[in-house]
């Protein structure tokens, strides 16, 4: 969340009820000592509250724009506090967590599979994405997605098309995402470190398909936890070897050469273009539960690799030399 702290510097509380009569007071009028104060910060905090999007409360709390232009009006001008302040915000945000935490309880064994939003019905990879999902439902695994369309609709698809369960964490956003139509479970969510929350925490792994900053930010996400010990390990699968090598040459010509990152981080990742093998994995470490065994074989030591772990873990030597 962005704090901007120049915008609580000057903002001016409003005081309580008065006491004689029980009306709201107002602030003051400005004075000519307040007028003598720079005006910097202010000036430029107003620009920036003029010029930005309303926000979705705002939006349900005003009428609609009158045919003559102005400004719509607030429906209820005391709510204006709810779409303003942040201590207000974080009650929404609380509920959101709560909302999806419920929802999401008693799933069970769980993969979130992630990947473009972009990709066509047409496309082999979307046909990959479904019969993954077939492969994931007819293993015992519920499918989680991000709801939209895409590799995610195909995941979705795939696992409902053979009776399997399937989750869809939507997001709003103002373009591009909308629910797809093959969920038993779908969840809406306004912030995405919220819904980042809920794959993270009802996974039991990712496997991510080709796809944008969004698909990334999953990624690097999950691998940070894991790196650095915020969450309990647990497989992290790129499919599609072709698509992800010139990303894998950087971390390895770059983080990894200039040391920071340590070559034990690269066994995080696991590369395949076998939708069988990812089954497979994931199937193997779940019911061995083989990241926990790994974990106490260790000492909870991040810097050695789990007992079995996949043959085709990056090598970043072999990385390298391709």
């Amino acid at each position: 969340m962005n704090h901007d702290y120049r915008d609580r510097a000057n903002s001016r509380p409003v005081e309580g009820p008065d006491s004689e009569n029980g009306s709201t007071a107002v602030p003051p009028p400005r004075t000519d000592e307040d007028q003598q104060h720079p005006r910097t910060l202010r000036k430029r905090t107003r620009r920036r509250v003029a010029f930005r999007e309303p926000t979705e409360d705002e939006q349900l709390l005003s009428r609609p724009t009158p045919a003559d232009g102005r400004a719509p009006t607030p429906l209820m001008p005391e709510l204006g506090a709810f779409t303003h302040e942040e201590s207000w915000r974080i009650l929404r945000i609380q509920g959101e967590f709560v909302h999806g935490i419920n929802a999401l309880a008693e799933v069970g064994a769980a993969v979130s599979v992630f990947g473009s939003a972009r990709i066509q019905d047409s496309s082999p990879l979307y046909e990959d994405a479904r019969r993954l999902g077939r492969l994931l439902s007819e293993a015992g695994f519920a499918v989680i997605t991000g709801g939209g369309p895409g590799i995610m609709e195909a995941a979705n698809r795939g696992a409902q098309e053979v009776g399997g369960y399937s989750i869809g964490c939507n997001i709003q956003l103002p373009f591009e995402q909308a629910g797809n139509p093959y969920t038993d479970l779908s969840i809406d969510f306004r912030y995405f470190f919220v819904r980042k929350t809920m794959f993270v925490k009802f996974s039991d792994g990712f496997v991510i398909f080709p796809g944008g900053f969004g698909t990334l930010d999953e990624l690097f996400e999950a691998l940070t936890l894991v790196q650095t010990r915020k969450i309990n390990r647990f497989p992290i699968v790129l499919y599609g070897s072709s698509y992800w090598k010139g990303l894998i040459d950087w971390v390895v010509a770059s983080p990894l050469e200039q040391k920071t990152i340590s070559p034990e981080d690269m066994n995080l990742l696991f590369v395949t273009d076998s939708l069988d093998e990812i089954r497979d994995h994931l199937v193997q470490c779940y019911e061995t539960r083989c990241w926990d065994a790994w974990k106490q074989s260790v000492g909870a030591s991040l810097d050695a690799d789990p007992p079995g772990a996949p043959a085709t873990a990056i090598d970043p030597a072999k990385a390298d030399a391709e």
